[in-house]
């Protein structure tokens, strides 16, 4: 295919480079370490270093870059990661991150952590019904691995793995207030605040933010199948989609010599429904949630010669609160007046502990040892519905809501535990050749044990050539539903299945073309088996079960380049195509290629300008499964999307101000729905104009 004869013939170009005439070798590491940025990571071996010399395909987004492109959520900063494309589930419209193809509507493939803490529901394994979002206004860096991970982070480090690392008092001295105002009714405010007292240095952070979300339509759904059966006209499609939330963010930093204290408080509440919980138009129905975290975090490098100790303690509490009209009234047949209603909670807690030494006194060695323990808790559920199941039909019950027993709930509690260790090894082999070794082994109370391996040879000359071989094994730990879900027949849970195992292999080269051209690509092809699905039975209800094996491969190359004293452009293009084994068709859902190009003009007294361009194409729909129809609607149209971000720094004094377009051009464009197509495509928000601002003292 073209792309791979460009590939080709760029690596071909790249490797025979001679290096005499090769660019000038960049300052100390450790020194420009020190003031972090673009070029450092820290995600993949735990320590921070050269992006370039990383074991894994890494990409970093920086509070510059947030700042640059006007982001307000995560799922909008991440869309200039190469081989990562943002979709919507039908749950909550909830992010789905899917990573070079690997696509599916909980998203449990995908690790996402917050200072390296895990914020994965085990109830499905995503980041909770009730996420809601994240907004950025205190994050200071996201770091992406793209592939596995697992053999540092274990479960769920599968396709890929996200750090959000928000702002320290390390970083930085001060106050500062924010503001956005703008299209849907949206409304933000927030403060930040670090600063010292005595021995202690402390950081502060509150945030408010409140919006409608956009009211696109969409032409049918669930319900209006039903309609078509029982000769009713109860659907609310065509009809717009509900995409209100509110939130508050509370965060604290604190940290006395060896000693670090984080705590947050992630909290939202009238969240909307989307399309609908059961893909059935909900206007009335809402959810919320509270997540409390914390981390306590000791470290040392002076306790004993040549090593370095890590003792961390961490605890997640969440909720999720929700009553949902899963099909509006008169739906089946009328059986329903007040619609068919439901309302499942739950509560989860989550502790653990790890310690981990670093021993350096081993010549050209950099060895990691860990061990931890985790408890995962879904510790009480609670439902109150409407409705009872006759085989698959709901049938009304008498009485109208009741609060359901903990036979007839929709799960009952459960704990897990796991108990790991790891291992890893950063051998310089020679000035220019590093190996990195690493296993982690996990043991789960409920599914047993997996190992997980990792290599890594890295190739860098030092000067503008750099090289990597990686290999990886990863897993995704089944979830609580796929489990032990009861009384929901379209989702059964089964205790005897196994986790999700995954197997990546990669080769990326980079090469520093000028001081102001940096070129990189990168090859990969993973294959997954024991895939976690609900297989129909044959009497209308599905169970879980590991079943198939899917395989990918693809490429990714991306370029930076400081085209003049005032104007920098950067961007990807990325390939994949990821292929069910069973049926030798593609996976769907997933684009097969993206593109995104991003234009950074200094216009001059302090005036910027970014503009981003992102393309999205070749998404095919999912195939027949066992038990399961194709998904037969028309492909997916493409779309490209751009937008603007205008911003004036010191307007007056240290107030800052921009002005964010998002899709210019007014574009339709559309996310995949479940197969097989109980409800419209998912539309995403039409042109939007936001005005924020922040001041510091």
């Amino acid at each position: 295919m073209r792309f791979l004869s460009v590939l080709s013939v760029s690596v071909s170009l790249m490797g025979s480079v001679p290096l005499a005439a090769a660019i000038e070798a960049p300052a100390d590491p450790d020194l420009l370490a020190a003031f972090g940025g673009k070029d450092f990571v820290s995600i993949a071996t735990g320590d921070r270093q050269l992006l370039r010399r990383a074991p894994a395909v890494t990409s970093v987004i920086t509070r510059e870059d947030l700042i640059a492109t006007g982001a307000r959520d995560l799922d909008e900063a991440l869309e200039g990661v190469p081989g990562l494309h943002v979709s919507r589930a039908f749950l909550m419209s909830n992010p789905i991150y899917s990573f070079r193809g690997v696509h599916s509507q909980y998203n449990s493939q995908v690790l996402v952590l917050i200072n390296g803490i895990p914020m994965t529901s085990v109830f499905v394994g995503d980041r909770g019904n009730m996420w809601g979002g994240m907004p950025v206004d205190n994050v200071e860096r996201i770091e992406v691995i793209r592939g596995a991970g697992s053999a540092l982070y274990g479960a769920d480090a599968f396709a890929g793995v996200i750090n959000v690392i928000t702002r320290s008092p390390r970083d930085w001295q001060g106050t500062e207030f924010g503001f956005r105002v703008g299209s849907f009714n949206t409304r933000d405010v927030w403060a930040n605040h670090a600063g010292s007292a005595g021995p202690v240095k402390f950081g502060l952070y509150v945030g408010s933010s409140r919006t409608d979300g956009h009211d696109q339509r969409v032409s049918y759904d669930a319900q209006t199948g039903l309609d078509q059966i029982f000769a009713t006209q109860a659907s609310r499609a065509p009809g717009e989609t509900n995409n209100e939330q509110k939130g508050t963010d509370l965060g604290l930093d604190a940290i006395m010599g060896n000693w670090q204290l984080r705590a947050a408080l992630k909290e939202r509440h009238d969240l909307g429904t989307g399309t609908g919980i059961a893909d059935a138009l909900d206007p009335v129905g809402k959810g919320s949630s509270r997540r409390w975290t914390a981390d306590l975090t000791w470290q040392s490098d002076d306790l004993v010669r040549d090593w370095e100790f890590t003792v961390q303690g961490t605890y997640l509490h969440m909720t999720d609160f929700s009553s949902f009209q899963l099909y509006p009234p008169g739906a089946f047949g009328g059986s329903f007046p007040e619609g068919m209603l439901g309302s499942p909670n739950k509560w989860e807690r989550h502790a653990g502990v790890t310690a981990e030494a670093i021993y350096t006194g081993w010549f050209d060695h950099r060895l990691r040892f860990g061990a931890g323990y985790q408890m995962l808790d879904l510790y009480k559920v609670r439902e109150v519905k409407n409705y009872y199941f006759v085989g698959v039909t709901p049938t009304p019950l008498p009485g109208g809501n009741v609060v359901a027993s903990a036979d007839d709930a929709f799960i009952k509690p459960h704990k897990r535990t796991n108990r790991f260790f790891y291992l890893q090894d950063e051998w310089s082999l020679s000035r220019n050749w590093t190996l990195t070794a690493g296993l982690r082994h996990d043991n789960y109370s409920d599914f047993g044990h997996t190992t997980n391996p990792r290599l890594a040879l890295v190739w860098d000359t030092g000067a503008s050539v750099t090289a990597k071989l990686l290999y990886g094994r990863a897993f995704r730990a089944p979830s609580f539903v796929e489990q032990y879900n009861i009384n929901n027949p379209v989702a059964l849970g089964n205790p005897e299945v196994s986790p999700e195992k995954m197997e990546t292999w990669e080769a990326a080269v980079s090469w520093q073309a000028s001081q102001d051209l940096q070129l990189s690509a990168n090859v990969f092809h993973y294959r997954i088996h024991d895939t976690l699905r609900f297989t129909p039975d044959g009497s209308g209800a599905s169970t879980a079960q590991n079943a198939g094996s899917i395989t990918g491969r693809g490429a990714e190359i991306e370029f930076s380049w400081q085209a003049l004293h005032s104007l920098a452009l950067s961007g990807y293009y990325a390939y994949q195509f990821s292929r069910d084994e069973d049926t030798d068709q593609s996976t769907g859902n997933a684009p097969r290629q993206s593109a995104y190009l991003r234009s950074d003009w200094a216009a001059g007294h302090d005036w910027h300008l970014t503009s981003t361009l992102h393309w999205v194409a070749d998404r095919a729909r999912e195939p027949a499964r066992a038990g399961q129809a194709a998904d037969t609607r028309d492909a997916l149209s493409d779309y490209a999307l751009l937008d603007l971000s205008l911003r004036k720094e010191r307007i007056w004094r240290d107030l800052d101000l921009a002005l964010t377009v998002r899709n210019v051009a007014d574009a339709t464009a559309y996310e995949p729905s479940p197969s097989p197509g109980r409800v419209d495509d998912f539309p995403l928000p039409g042109r939007s104009v936001l005005l924020s601002g922040s001041v510091r003292f």
